[in-house]
């Protein structure tokens, strides 16, 4: 009988684990201390709220490469998982955020070398010409290696009805990234949900690559309430009683008005307010105090134009990068 590293089989005899006992252990505490990974997922629980159904697939993916990193300490087979993903949702639900959570975890974990994220639109991969794309499209991969690469409204780079449209060159060549240098760069694609869908039933090769699909629903009211406490708190602001009230008033009607971006119209909304307020007390005059610098009046926020029956300037005018309502 042919030895197996005579057939061209494994080397079975030299297979680390093999020297490893089998009754040998890892603490599973000191592999999270080490990697501090606990840290982040913690920080992404209080960040963000709601998206349960998002979080406890992020938990999931830290669990399956903490898991890889103990096998490989005790010398077990490990293959680095696929870990592309797709992030699909309205504007302002998180998504660009989360990535930012995921690339901490997979640097402290070790799938890759950096942990930086790279955030680009179409604009930033497909040129307007012939031979402008690949090099375009290279050297954001080459910024990104490393890391996590955030490709927001990524539909946007298959146009069918357009012939002359270098997209399709992009998404060639961020195919052959996908699959060959899969263990140092993890490309998400993020965008509304049924675009997403098309785009990847025009594109199964992509498809193909994603392993992790996560929808980022639009948020409740409550939650939106919740979110604007939490940034108030940050900037050391507070509702008073009869201006959280009026808030959730605001929020109702701003809800169902054009534009509306979840968490980000929130915070302009916040930043507006702050606005009025500082107004509100430069023309009082006299002595200001502390809780007065601090606290949020309800005319602060009955002020604005969106408690009349006309579209609201509350949200600034969008600029190139978001004019496409991005994450």
């Amino acid at each position: 009988m042919i030895p197996p590293t005579q057939a061209g089989g494994p080397d079975i005899a030299a297979h680390p684990a093999l020297d490893i006992p089998e009754d040998a252990s890892v603490d599973v505490s000191s592999v999270l201390q080490e990697s501090q990974i606990m840290e982040v997922l913690q920080k992404l629980d209080q960040e963000l709220v709601g998206l349960k159904s998002v979080k406890t697939r992020i938990h999931e993916i830290a669990a399956l490469l903490l898991v890889d990193k103990m096998r490989r300490s005790l010398g077990l087979a490990a293959r680095p998982p696929s870990l592309h993903m797709s992030f699909t949702g309205p504007p302002g639900t998180g998504k660009t955020t989360v990535a930012m959570r995921m690339a901490t975890i997979l640097h402290r974990l070790s799938y890759v070398r950096k942990g930086h994220l790279v955030a680009v639109t179409r604009d930033d991969l497909v040129g307007q010409y012939i031979g402008h794309t690949a090099p375009k499209t290279k050297e954001v991969l080459k910024r990104a290696m490393g890391g996590v690469l955030f490709i927001d409204e990524a539909y946007y780079l298959y146009r069918q009805e357009n012939e002359r449209d270098y997209g399709q060159e992009a998404i060639e060549i961020l195919l052959q990234v996908m699959e060959n240098q899969r263990e140092d760069l993890v490309v998400i694609l993020a965008g509304y949900k049924d675009r997403m869908e098309t785009f990847f039933q025009s594109n199964p090769g992509i498809s193909s690559r994603i392993a992790h699909h996560l929808d980022f629903p639009d948020y409740a009211l409550d939650e939106l309430l919740a979110i604007a406490q939490l940034m108030l708190a940050e900037y050391m602001y507070r509702f008073s009683p009869e201006a959280q009230e009026a808030f959730e008033a605001y929020l109702k009607r701003r809800m169902h008005m054009p534009r509306f971006a979840n968490a980000r119209s929130v915070r302009n909304a916040i930043d507006r307010v702050r606005l009025r307020q500082a107004n509100r007390l430069f023309a009082k005059g006299g002595r200001i105090s502390k809780t007065d610098l601090m606290t949020i009046e309800a005319e602060d926020i009955l002020a604005s134009r969106v408690f009349s029956e006309e579209m609201t300037d509350d949200e600034p005018q969008r600029d190139s990068i978001t004019q496409h309502q991005p994450s």
